[in-house]
This record gives C-alpha cells, structure tokens and sequence, in this order.
C-alpha cells in the first residue's frame, strides 16, 4: 500500500535514504562523503524541516518512499518531478520501484500535468536503465549536483 507520509514515518525513511544512496552512489561518490557526511540522523532533520511532499511504499514495514513536487528548473515550468524514489536495498527487485513510480506518474495526471522529470546521476547505470524501462527519455539537460557535486542528467515522460 502507498500513503502519505508521515512524522512517524521520518527514522525508517531517513535509513532507506542513507542507505539506498550508500548502495546506488559507490564508486560515483566519495567513500568519505557517503559514509562520512552522511548520517541517519542528519537525513533526519533534513526530512522532518524539508517540508517536500512524500509517500511511502508500508505493506507492514515501510519499504520504500517517494518526494515529489512542481519542477524548480528554468524551463520546466511545466513539468511535475519526482525528487527522490529510493527502495530499501533489500527490497531492490520485488517491483516496489516500479510501484511507487506509476503512483507519481498517477498523481501529476491528476494534478493536471502532461510532463514529468527526474534527475539522476550521470553514472548511475542501474537507475537510469530503470527510467528508460519505465518510458523516460534523457532530454539532454545536465548540472552538477549541489549535494554530491557530480554531473546529474534530467529525464522526461510525457503523458
């Protein structure tokens, strides 16, 4: 099941998070960064201040979550994003990626929008193969990542 989430649902997301990047960004991301910089309890704060809308994956454990929001690049006004979709690295393959992405493609129907985005490191070949699996076409857009300072490229779907 797919819900909102919530308060209580901030420790068990903040670990997914830390975790899914640990697994997804070795070998792009310094080892320092992800096991240095990166904490539980840092990605705490940031979920529970961030204020970015979010759904979670919980058939009983929460397995995987979602953020999502109106496109903040210069030329995707008219684009819905989805800023994060993480599964729990001992979830990875039992379809909950998938899940969670068509529950965002659902939602930015509902709300009206007929263009979706993503960004995703440049060389993380697993993510990316799964976008494209998924219908997402890399549109050429690329910036250096804020947090992890390494090239990201953007993906978009039309509906």
């Amino acid at each position: 099941m797919i819900r909102a989430m919530k308060t209580s649902d901030v420790p068990r997301v903040a670990e997914i998070h830390i975790f899914g990047q640990r697994t997804a960004y070795r070998g792009l991301v310094s080892e320092e960064f992800l096991f240095g910089k990166m904490t539980v309890e840092k990605r705490m704060d940031y979920f529970k201040s961030n204020g970015a809308e979010g759904y979670v994956f919980d058939d009983g454990v929460v397995k995987g979550f979602i953020t999502l929001g109106p496109c903040e690049d210069e030329d995707g006004a008219a684009f819905f994003e989805l800023y994060r979709i993480f599964v729990d690295p001992f979830m990875l393959g039992d379809g909950i990626g998938v899940k969670l992405a068509a529950y965002f493609e659902d939602i930015a129907t509902e709300r009206g929008y007929n263009e979706i985005c993503l960004w995703v490191l440049e060389g993380n070949v697993k993510a990316r193969a799964f976008y494209e699996k998924l219908g997402y076409i890399e549109d050429g857009a690329k910036r250096i990542s804020g947090y992890f300072k390494v090239y990201e490229v953007r993906y978009i779907k039309r509906m």
